[in-house]
C-alpha cells in the first residue's frame, strides 16, 4: 500500500515522503491516527505542491542570509565594557552583547546563540565573531571592545 506520511513516523519516513508500507499496517496503525493518507492522484499531487513550495522558501531563506552574511562582512560593532585599574574587564563578552549591538547600532536581529567570539576577549582591542546565518551560510564580523 502506497501512503504519504502527514507526520515523521519512526523507521517509516519523514513527513511528505510516499512510502510503501504493509496493507495492514496502513490501515489498521497509520491511516486511523491520521499519520498517512493514501497516495491518489489528487493526494499526490497535493503532497507535490507542498514539496515544491517548500523547496522554494527554504532557497529563498539561503539567498537572503548570503546576502544578509555579505552586508556584515563589512561591518564592525563597538561593545563599551567596563575596566578595571591593571586593563582586565569586568564581565565578559558574550554573544548576547553582540546581537544587542547589531541590533542598535545597525538594527539587525541575529540570535545571540548563534554567535560565537574567537579567541578570548581579555581586553580592550579588536576582535572577531562568527554569526552562523543558515546552515550553508557562516560570516565573520569585527567586535571593537572598548572602556564604557
Amino acid at each position: 500500500m502506497k501512503v504519504i506520511l502527514q507526520e515523521d513516523v519512526k523507521k517509516v519516513g519523514a513527513k511528505g515522503d510516499i512510502v510503501d508500507v504493509a496493507d495492514g499496517y496502513g490501515r489498521n496503525f497509520l491511516l486511523p491516527r491520521k499519520l498517512a493518507v493514501i497516495a491518489n492522484e489528487a493526494n499526490l499531487h497535493v503532497a507535490k505542491t507542498k514539496a515544491e513550495n517548500k523547496a522554494r522558501r527554504e532557497q529563498q531563506e539561503a539567498d537572503e542570509a548570503k546576502l544578509l552574511g555579505a552586508q556584515l562582512e563589512k561591518v564592525s560593532v563597538k561593545i563599551p565594557i567596563k575596566i578595571g585599574k591593571d586593563g582586565k574587564l569586568f564581565g565578559s563578552v558574550s554573544g548576547s552583547d553582540v546581537a544587542k549591538a547589531l541590533k542598535n547600532e545597525r538594527s539587525v536581529n541575529v540570535d545571540k546563540r548563534k554567535i560565537t567570539i574567537q579567541g578570548e576577549v581579555t581586553g580592550i582591542g579588536t576582535y572577531d565573531a562568527i554569526i552562523k546565518l543558515h546552515p550553508e551560510t557562516v560570516t565573520k564580523i569585527k567586535i571593537v571592545v572598548v572602556e564604557a
